[in-house]
């Protein structure tokens, strides 16, 4: 593990970091959560308690304290806002990295011959300066996302670029251009600090975050933010994200942690979840309504798996594309009935690589009506791209709608255009979500409408491999990323909602 440093001429942090000397916050509103295990509802009342001196130790002046201190401040049960405020933060942490001079160490290898392995890093980092607005948040757990396998493969682009451009934004964003890129853009964890201007959130907070990073200063912004020009994805157009032990995000990123989840399981859902809210449910996206027959591609992977359950708590009727019997197995499980099995019933949807076959799309379209009852696709949920596109304007029905985001398998989509034209269908793009569609859908988790898809957890130093393992495609639902939780199975506050939904919970786990 190397330690870095941030380069010549960034800012440090300033005393207030360091000392824990921030100004008072308002009080939360009822549903921002905070820590309710054994923590008084009056401050004032609180004394510590003797039976866990290690706390007295660690607000103490001049100690050195190291994420392990935090750990013992999270996992103490007598821990109050005000021990995080006064618990001095380390001058580093660990974190997943890729490197800018490594940039071009994949010249000349085909996309699928690219490791993560050999592009991820684990580096002692030093903790990056808090401004306005914003919160550094003790990282419990993360979770991988294809961004994230994007970056560390350098495709389609470094994203250096990304925080070059953002770092001549303004004199604070400078802290982002930095010769190494902390990713990440899912985190389960603890607010350590919080900026001037934050209110609504507090030290000692259990929070997640969603992965929108927007600075609406532009009106553009005020109906949408995600059509803010100034928008970006935290940890992957940004710097300081969440495969590490402590990130920085802006504090309207934050949202309640849900009581009921693991810290690794809350992690899971956060970029997936929202994205296909937003895809899928949202009146910015196809506006799903009860009856829509919904064609969902990669239907158990880790963006389709939401999307199938949106779907059938949205009383939409899913068609499920999956690979093989195991993940058919995984749709039935949640609740799905159609489902066609691509490599079983063998579409080729492309004769070579640049000339589509339309018999197998209509041979596609045939078998969606023999389990639709002869009905046409409302919704199509596509995230495949260059591979799937053609067959999925084509199977839409007159009037219907192809959402579409990512695009795994090719960004240089091809379709027959009459299909479109003449039948009056809808091509929708789809990024992320904005804050409320984020809220939305992190809401759907905590009341136990919509579960998370973990199948396996990761320690940091293995988040090379798990990042691999996305990439080929090794995997079932989202991995996750233990960051400064020592085990699994820590932080379930509400163990009785948890019985309740436990089946759902569990539906991936080591599939």
């Amino acid at each position: 593990m190397r330690r870095l440093s941030q380069q010549a001429g960034r800012p440090a942090r300033p005393d207030a970091c360091v000392t824990g000397t921030l100004p008072r916050h308002k009080a939360l509103p009822k549903h921002h959560p905070r820590r309710t295990d054994g923590i008084p509802s009056n401050p004032q009342q609180h004394r510590r308690n003797p039976q866990h001196p290690s706390l007295r130790v660690l607000t103490a002046g001049g100690n050195t304290v190291t994420v392990k201190d935090i750990l013992a401040a999270i996992q103490s049960p007598d821990s109050t806002s005000e021990d995080f405020a006064a618990l001095p933060l380390p001058e580093s942490y660990r974190a997943i990295t890729v490197h800018k001079d490594e940039t071009e160490m994949f010249s000349g290898l085909a996309t699928r011959d690219k490791d993560p392995r050999k592009s991820i890093h684990l580096d002692d980092v030093p903790v990056p300066e808090l401004g306005p607005g914003e919160a550094l948040v003790a990282v419990m757990a993360s979770s991988v996302n294809y961004n994230s396998v994007w970056t560390s493969i350098f495709e389609p682009l470094s994203t250096f670029g990304f925080l070059e451009r953002y770092g001549r934004l303004s004199e604070l964003t400078k802290r982002h251009d930095l010769p190494y890129h902390i990713i990440g853009s899912d985190l389960a964890g603890v607010v350590l600090r919080t900026g001037p201007g934050v209110n609504a959130w507090r030290p000692g907070d259990e929070v997640v975050a969603h992965c929108l990073s927007v600075e609406l200063e532009s009106s553009d912004g005020h109906n949408d933010t995600m059509l803010d020009p100034e928008q970006r994805i935290w940890g992957f157009e940004t710097n300081f994200g969440g495969l590490a032990e402590i990130a920085l995000v802006k504090s309207n990123q934050l949202m309640p942690k849900p009581d009921h989840l693991s810290w690794e399981e809350a992690a899971a859902p956060g970029l997936v979840n929202s994205t296909a809210y937003r895809q899928l449910v949202s009146r910015n996206g196809a506006g799903m309504k009860q009856g829509d027959n919904v064609l969902i591609w990669g239907a158990s992977g880790g963006l389709g798996s939401y999307a199938t359950q949106f779907a059938l708590a949205g009383g939409a009727n899913p068609i499920c594309v999956v690979s093989s019997d195991q993940k058919a197995d995984i749709c039935r499980s949640m609740g799905a009935e159609a489902i066609i099995d691509r490599n079983a019933e063998d579409y080729r949807f492309w004769k070579d690589e640049n000339t589509q076959d339309p018999k197998e799309w209509k041979r596609f379209g045939k078998r969606i009506r023999e389990l639709t009852g002869g009905e046409d696709i409302d919704i199509v949920f596509e995230h495949p791209g260059r591979e799937t596109f053609g067959a999925s304007v084509f199977v839409t029905r007159k009037g219907g709608t192809i959402t579409t985001c990512a695009s795994t398998s090719g960004y240089m989509h091809e379709y027959d255009n009459r299909y479109l034209w003449m039948s009056l269908k809808r091509i929708i793009g789809s990024h992320f979500a904005n804050y409320r569609e984020a809220w939305e859908a992190n809401r759907l988790i905590a009341k136990g409408r919509i579960h998370p898809t973990l199948s396996k957890t990761y320690a940091l130093e293995d988040t090379g491999q798990a990042a691999y393992d996305v990439h080929r495609n090794l995997h079932q639902g989202k991995v996750g990323v233990l960051c400064m939780a020592p085990e699994e199975g820590l932080g379930v506050r509400d163990r009785e909602k948890r019985a309740r939904h436990i089946d759902a919970i569990n539906r991936f786990r080591n599939v």
